[in-house]
């Protein structure tokens, strides 16, 4: 799988990440336990730092990237759509952020919100814990996503890893 240095910073993958083959992970990256790195997700460490808590998991096609002045830092059990674009943004614990949704420099994206698929939160906004972020630009509708919204999601891709760990084998 294409884990890179980059001079001195080296990717810190807990042992219980699980990162696909095809991802790749170069730098100033740190992945927590049980957390998922997806086919074709790109995360760049190269300017600056990014965390990512455990449970999370970032799927397919999604770029994760960091500048010198700010860190991208997405929290524990969170949920990172396929083709999702995050760069110099704080992601706190149990949000989801969409599909194709494109989440900018000093955005907060509080825990238990939602950044639905598309969408643009531009940067320095901050959505509230239990909101939605919707459209482009993203605008804010407050108290909309129950507790616990994407418990099950999250267990379904940390399952999704473990079984991928055992069972996945390249055949061609």
């Amino acid at each position: 799988m294409p884990i890179y240095a980059l001079g001195d910073h080296v990717p810190t993958l807990h042992p219980d990440a699980f990162i696909h083959p095809d991802a790749v992970v170069i730098g100033q990256v740190s992945v927590g336990a049980g957390s998922t790195v997806w086919p074709g997700a790109v995360l760049r460490g190269d300017y600056g730092t990014i965390t990512v808590g455990e449970r999370t998991s970032v799927q397919d096609g999604a770029v994760v990237h960091a500048t010198e002045e700010l860190a991208t830092v997405i929290g524990s059990e969170c949920v990172i759509g396929h083709i999702a674009h995050l760069e110099g943004c704080l992601v706190e614990d149990r949000c989801l952020i969409g599909s194709g949704s494109v989440v900018l420099h000093r955005a907060v994206i509080r825990s238990g919100a939602l950044v639905g698929a598309g969408a643009v939160v531009s940067p320095g906004t901050e959505v509230p814990g239990g909101a939605m972020a919707l459209g482009v630009p993203a605008k804010i509708r407050t108290d909309a996503v129950p507790p616990g919204a994407f418990d099950d999601a999250v267990a379904r891709y940390v399952a999704n890893g473990a079984h991928y760990a055992k069972e996945l084998r390249r055949i061609g």
